[in-house]
């Protein structure tokens, strides 16, 4: 009786690994309990009989269930804005989706079981696996990247200068290769266990080689531009009220044209998503009032709801405007990674008769712009625009050529309260800036604002929940990284390295038996 209760708690046991594994990821950062954790399921998951492949589905999938209850969690907080209508919604989207990443997990542990009983050893295997799904988890059916495992480099010093070479899902591969590397010098005898130490200390090279690129490349910026981040702190009870909008504009107004602070002009302002109550580039007073609060030579880079079309068969787009100081619209770019049950509602035929809705405030869901855009800013050379969630995609936030010299982000995180979900939201676009070598700046309606550096150095963050305009320089760019340069290929070269070492390693003790 006991020994069977035992075995039950094993069964069971990944999913509140993968709760604990979750507090790897910004803001906890407790990236080493992952190097424990991984050692242990390894030794769970074969202590507890899951030997055919349902079974170690079964068992990826409580560990990868756990793992994005825990680290989405914050996306409940969006449904206590307006509870009364979609509190009910809650647990279906949070669990929901929870439920539907781990499958990708499932299966990751799924084909590890298979090649482990062809001899590949499993602590080369499962990271091989787990970097494959989290590479599609991020592509398929639109994509959802967030709560990468490799995002756990936020809090591992030089580690994350890595991105610079192997980007973020290269990131999640290391990350869970090393955590499993312990499991093979504890394990393993020989040659594998000589291996496993060597992929282990590749970590503390990493961290060096990193701290030193640090050292090499203090942050410079740029004499020319001088921005002003925007951050009204307007809740979202109060954003789409029809009564509010004088009140919002005036505060955006005056918060645009009020005095620098740093002793230099101000030459680029940055307003956050979908900050203005009303359709700006469409209204003449509107833009009046715009001009006169703009400088002469400043531009307004203004997150805002735009119309295409003036009749029934209108689109609406979340975009980023750019106005120059007369309120000349320039330019704008058009949202194009938009949120699924945020910005329109997937499976619509099917779920909109049964009471879901999308949460943003409109009739019908947003239209998707055409991609990503690199666009001239007067006075501040070329740009990256991204839109809130689109940050979270390291091809969203910069179209590959003409190569940006800086990304423009503008998001509202006010949907999320003082949650994780902001920490983890500004950590990944500061894995965007490493990843190409690019200095970033970030609005958000509520926080948490950001002026990056190429390296991914915050040189200024916001305080959540408060109101502020803040004026900064504009760090200069480092010039392309080799994953700018050659994007997945580095990446492809390491999972082959690593799926070549496995097949040597198992060739190498053929007929002897694996490691249990």
């Amino acid at each position: 009786m006991q020994k069977k209760f035992w075995l039950n708690v094993l069964k069971v046991i990944p999913f509140p690994l993968g709760g604990l594994a979750a507090l790897g990821l910004p803001p906890s950062d407790m990236w080493y309990g992952f190097f424990v954790i991984i050692p242990s399921l390894l030794y769970f998951w074969n202590r507890s009989n899951h030997n055919t492949q349902k079974q170690s589905f079964i068992f990826g999938w409580l560990f990868g269930f756990g793992y994005f209850l825990v680290a989405l969690h914050w996306i409940g907080y969006a449904f206590f804005v307006n509870a009364e209508s979609d509190l009910w919604m809650m647990p279906f989207a949070v669990g929901g989706l929870a439920a539907f990443l781990a499958i990708y997990w499932g299966l990751a542990f799924f084909v590890a079981r298979l090649l482990e009983k062809r001899g590949h050893p499993i602590w080369l295997s499962l990271p091989l696996c787990l970097g494959l799904a989290e590479y599609l988890r991020g592509i398929l059916f639109t994509g959802f990247p967030w709560a990468a495992i490799g995002q756990m480099v936020d809090g591992m010093g030089g580690v994350a200068q890595l991105a610079s070479v192997i980007g973020m899902v290269g990131l999640t591969l290391m990350i869970c290769l090393w955590s499993a590397s312990l499991f093979g010098i504890w394990r393993e005898t020989g040659i594998r266990r000589i291996v496993a130490t060597f992929i282990l200390l590749s970590l503390p090279a990493a961290y060096m080689g990193g701290e030193w690129r640090l050292a090499q490349n203090p942050t410079r910026y740029s004499s020319d531009v001088v921005l002003r981040l925007v951050q009204p702190n307007i809740s979202q009870d109060d954003k789409w009220r029809n009564n509010n909008a004088r009140t919002i504009y005036d505060q955006l107004l005056q918060m645009t044209s009020a005095p620098s602070s740093i002793g230099k002009p101000v030459t680029h302002i940055i307003w956050p998503e979908s900050i203005v109550p009303f359709l700006i580039d469409e209204s003449v007073p509107g833009r009046a009032e715009l001009a006169t609060a703009l400088k002469p030579t400043q531009t307004l880079l203004a997150g805002a709801v735009r119309r295409d079309g003036a009749n029934s068969d209108s689109k609406y787009y979340t975009s980023i405007i750019m106005f120059n100081d007369h309120a000349d619209v320039l330019a704008h770019y058009d949202k194009w990674r938009l949120v699924p049950g945020g910005e329109f509602l997937p499976l619509e035929w099917l779920l909109k008769p049964l009471g879901f809705r999308h949460l943003v405030n409109l009739p019908e869901s947003f239209a998707a712009g055409e991609g990503p855009q690199t666009l001239p800013v007067p006075g501040a050379g070329l740009a990256g625009f991204s839109i809130c969630y689109e940050a979270i995609f390291p091809d969203a936030v910069a179209a590959r050529t003409p190569r940006p010299n800086w990304l423009v982000n503008v998001t509202n995180d006010g949907w999320f309260g003082s949650s994780t979900g902001p920490h983890q939201h500004l950590a990944m676009l500061r894995l965007r800036a490493i990843e190409l070598g690019l200095p970033a700046a970030r609005a958000a309606n509520t926080g948490i604002s950001a002026v990056i550096d190429p390296l991914g150095r915050h040189t200024f963050n916001s305080q959540l929940n408060t109101i502020g305009s803040f004026d900064l320089l504009l760090p200069l760019d480092l010039g392309e990284t080799v994953y700018a340069k050659f994007y997945g290929i580095s990446l492809t070269l390491l999972a082959l390295l690593i799926f070549f070492g496995s097949v040597f390693l198992r060739r190498d003790l053929k007929g002897e038996p694996t490691a249990s």
